[in-house]
């Protein structure tokens, strides 16, 4: 899928100060990545604060996004979860037509078996009407998708594209990229390993800091898929701190942040989230301000 080659942007859900959903910030963060120049939207990833969203704000986001994208770029829905009879039933029930494929992240605080996740993707593949991206992100799940099983998957349906690999093992990575069909694409979910993953022979990233500094790091990925080493490079080197800053106190609290001191949205989460302390506000305005000079 060449659509989702390169750089993919997990995007904010932002709010305002009263915590309802800032339908204008969105509009501002959409054009903002998509002039950019990066590739594609993620809609309601696990940066979109999911958990915390009710389902006609869900409804909302989606609408707001694919009005503002307007058809520029291809765009991918979180369509995910730990039941999996209610993943398929929404896969059997959405509208799709605006969307490209759907992310679907591997079940949480469940913690199955490596049986169980190949099973609950299984029946996300033969409902799913749109290509699907598995999601591996056992920092969240509790449950790691072991390279044998990504494999399997891909192997048994064509319809799994991809996998966003967000394990931050890029030997783990490697083995995927080293085994994995011709056509299967691996894209990074973790921004430090971003590069090493491409240079290794993946796709691309769905990103956190690519919606915060889009045209260094969309750039950045395409001179890498282009293996262009040493110019990637120095721009990975001048983003590297941010990287580390915008996750230091979680997602996206890190990543609003950098949004408040751009002037686009507010730095508002929910709870159980809370904004980063003084001392990190601080340090990444002060990034932010030297990266525009």
């Amino acid at each position: 899928m060449q659509s989702i080659i390169g750089t993919g942007v997990a995007l904010v859900t932002p709010f305002k100060a009263d915590f309802s959903v800032d339908t204008e910030a969105l509009h501002r963060i959409v054009n903002f990545c998509i002039d950019g120049g990066v590739e594609y939207l993620v809609v309601l990833g696990t940066t979109a604060e999911n958990a915390t969203l009710s389902q006609e704000e869900k409804e909302l986001v989606i609408t707001t996004v694919v009005a503002c994208n307007n058809g520029r770029l291809p765009l991918v829905l979180g369509v995910g979860g730990n039941d999996t009879m209610k993943v398929v039933a929404e896969l059997e029930s959405r509208d799709f037509s605006a969307f490209a494929a759907i992310l679907s992240v591997s079940p949480y605080y469940n913690k199955p078996t490596q049986e169980g996740i190949y099973q609950h993707f299984k029946r996300v593949a033969e409902a799913s009407p749109i290509p699907v991206i598995i999601y591996n992100v056992p920092g969240r799940t509790s449950s790691n998708m072991l390279p044998k099983t990504v494999l399997r998957l891909a192997n048994d349906f064509s319809n799994i594209v991809a996998i966003k690999e967000a394990a931050g093992d890029l030997v783990q990575a490697m083995q995927i990229l080293r085994d994995k069909p011709k056509d299967f694409l691996v894209i990074s979910g973790d921004d430090m390993i971003a590069l090493p993953m491409v240079l290794a022979g993946g796709s691309g990233v769905i990103s956190v800091i690519g919606q915060g500094f889009p045209k260094e790091f969309s750039e950045m990925i395409r001179l890498g898929l282009n293996r262009k080493v040493d110019d990637a490079f120095k721009k990975h080197y001048l983003l590297a701190d941010c990287i580390d800053m915008i996750f230091e106190q979680g997602n996206p609290a890190g990543i609003k942040e950098v949004f408040q001191s751009l002037g686009i949205a507010d730095n508002t989460v929910r709870l159980p989230l809370v904004t980063v302390d003084e001392s990190l506000s601080q340090r990444i305005a002060d990034f932010v301000k030297n990266n525009d000079k």
